[in-house]
């Protein structure tokens, strides 16, 4: 790692859980900063020819996993969950401990209805609640209150869900809309790149198609519903976090152990690069490496998750 940027390392999967064929799938940060990673036995696991490292990792029969959360004292709690979807894509901590479990995809029913793609398990693995969130989902974390915010990708936004087709989305734990952004972004959204949340404000980073520039960050304040965009300095990041007026965000090397790091100011109401360098990791850095948390961006490298502070 380049001594110009300051990266901590945070966790690993403990040698036993390893040795005993686990492997460490979905992920995801919750706003206090706790790591939470779910374990799945190999024996359910296929790795697709197309798509390297973990994201490529596909269950192939029902299955069920080791929840292991690494919370800010450094204490660490393990649940077993006994069943999860066959098409699990993320996961996410919510108030009192409890776990959403989503489908980046949703399907129609028989009578045209979407079926359920989001379940809430109680920390004791019950299934409290199930709903849509809506189709083809780019981005996925949840903030103080428990609210759940989502980024689409091409597919959902053109595929008929009225709420994928906004690009951006918030929804309650009841599968209730929260939140859209009702005409208030600069451009129509094509596809999400990363998400943060900075005390009481969620950031989400998006694409369009429809402006020269692309990439755009939008903050909303979920409590009054505010939204304030700006361009991106940085073209399709794949980390951001956000600290104040400043930004950290990242860039992969696809594949590589390595990925390129940012940081921006806002200057005059525009994100202006700062610093930026090239940092090597100590595993390949693929899809869904980023996530960001109280000015702390949380990176996946491989089974090594980094820390870095904007």
């Amino acid at each position: 790692m380049t001594a110009a940027v300051a990266v901590q390392k945070v966790w690993q999967p403990p040698t036993a859980d390893l040795a005993a064929g686990r492997c460490p799938l979905w992920w995801t940060v919750s706003s206090s900063g706790a790591l939470a990673v779910l374990l799945v036995d190999r024996r359910y696991l296929t790795q697709s020819p197309y798509i390297k490292g973990w994201i490529g990792s596909v269950p192939t029969a029902p299955f069920g996993g080791v929840l292991v959360i690494r919370h800010p004292d450094e204490s660490v709690e393990r649940r077993i969950i006994r069943e999860l979807p066959m098409h699990t894509s993320y996961i996410a901590l919510l108030p009192d401990t409890r776990l959403l479990i989503a489908e980046s995809r949703a399907r129609r029913g028989p009578t045209g209805t979407w079926t359920p793609n989001a379940s809430i398990l109680s920390p004791e693995g019950e299934r409290q609640a199930a709903f849509c969130i809506g189709d083809d989902i780019d981005v996925l974390l949840t903030d103080h209150g428990g609210a759940i915010w989502i980024a689409y990708g091409d597919e959902g936004i053109y595929g008929g869900h009225p709420q994928s087709a906004a690009g951006l989305a918030g929804w309650n734990e009841h599968g209730q809309v929260l939140w859209t952004p009702n005409g208030r972004l600069p451009a129509w959204p094509l596809a999400g790149h990363a998400g943060a949340t900075e005390n009481n404000q969620v950031w989400l980073a998006w694409y369009s198609s429809a402006s020269k520039d692309d990439t755009f960050l939008t903050r909303v304040t979920p409590l009054t519903g505010e939204v304030t965009s700006w361009r991106s300095p940085v073209p399709s990041p794949d980390g951001l976090a956000i600290r104040g007026n400043r930004a950290v965000l990242t860039r992969r090397h696809h594949n590589m152990p390595s990925t390129e790091l940012f940081r921006a100011e806002l200057i005059d109401d525009s994100w202006i690069v700062t610093e930026r360098h090239t940092v090597a990791v100590p595993g390949r850095v693929v899809m869904r490496c980023g996530q960001g948390r109280e000015g702390f961006l949380w990176l996946r490298t491989g089974d090594v998750w980094l820390r870095i502070e904007a």
